[in-house]
């Protein structure tokens, strides 16, 4: 079994009246990528804050590594490497005079060059950083939070406001990263990255984690075997009837979903509905439940509400 590099119990912090987070407690193994989604508001930001030593926790522990340091040592500082939501970088030093100027402030560090090429940005290592694109940016940052050759690196919504293809690039820098053996934690937006990043998934809501697991073992804690999507055409409102039938959500717009373990009664049942109420449905599919199945079950939101 992989060691633990960070251990955590009963963590709180409360702002007022707002418990931002509750009582959590989870452990972080080496050489793994633990993704950690929620909804806005659900904590994830304040946890991982306390996590990096940027917020004082108001009740429980964090430890760090066999010997059990806490986030404001300096031990703890010289092992972790940030790459926050959104960074300022001065605007007319190249890439390489801006890892350079960070790396001076590590005893350890990797040479700019091979951070460089880590993170594929050789053809702009003498590009000022005001004219790098967003997910060049991006990739710098991420270089930057490795200059010191962390043992655990935090990935704070790596990838939001970048282009597919550039999404696509960074995640590529992540896979290599483990592959490396670094511990990552990411805290993301978009399901597909933490469905292919993550050995273990995180789920938290109102300051408290309401699950927690592999993917396979977060889509089987729901038991639903299959899912039947399907829109609703025209713009008639929809009938009480129709909102009645068993397991029904609305997704958005005239879209919804049936959760079931029999599709063909389940189709039959909907087909008869939308006859009974003069309704014609439009892009039926059916498919396997994936991670924002669990989460939509688990919080009764998107990830991005």
């Amino acid at each position: 079994m992989p060691r633990n590099v960070v251990e955590v119990k009963d963590l709180k912090k409360y702002y007022g009246e707002t418990k931002a987070v509750d009582g959590i407690e989870f452990d972080l193994r080496e050489g793994e990528v633990l993704a950690i989604l929620g909804p806005n508001g659900a904590g994830k930001t304040t946890t991982v804050e306390m996590l990096e030593g940027l917020r004082k926790p108001d009740h429980g522990t964090i430890e760090y590594f066999e010997e059990r340091l806490p986030p404001s040592s300096d031990r703890v500082k010289e092992e972790i490497g940030v790459q926050l939501q959104s960074s300022s970088f001065f605007e007319y030093l190249s890439v390489k005079e801006t890892l350079d100027l960070f790396r001076g402030l590590y005893r350890k560090s990797i040479p700019s060059k091979d951070l460089i090429r880590e993170v594929s940005l050789q053809d702009k290592e003498k590009t000022y950083t005001k004219n790098l694109s967003g997910g060049q940016l991006q990739r710098l940052a991420v270089a930057v939070a490795l200059v010191n050759d962390p043992r655990v690196v935090f990935l704070d919504e790596p990838t939001t406001g970048l282009d597919p293809q550039a999404r696509r690039m960074l995640w590529e820098t992540i896979s290599a990263l483990k592959n490396g053996g670094k511990t990552i934690i990411l805290t993301t937006h978009y399901m597909e990255e933490a469905e292919r990043l993550a050995d273990r998934i995180m789920i938290m809501d109102q300051g408290k984690i309401i699950a927690r697991g592999t993917l396979l073992e977060l889509i089987d804690s729901i038991d639903v075997e299959n899912i039947v999507t399907f829109s609703v055409q025209g713009d008639t409102p929809i009938p009480e009837g129709f909102l009645e039938v068993e397991g029904l959500q609305h997704t958005e717009n005239r879209e919804y979903s049936v959760t079931t373990r029999d599709v063909e009664r389940t189709l039959g049942r909907l087909f008869e509905i939308s006859k009974e109420f003069d309704m014609l449905l439009d892009d039926v599919t059916i498919r396997k439940p994936n991670l924002e199945d669990v989460f939509i079950t688990l919080t009764g939101k998107k990830l991005r509400d």
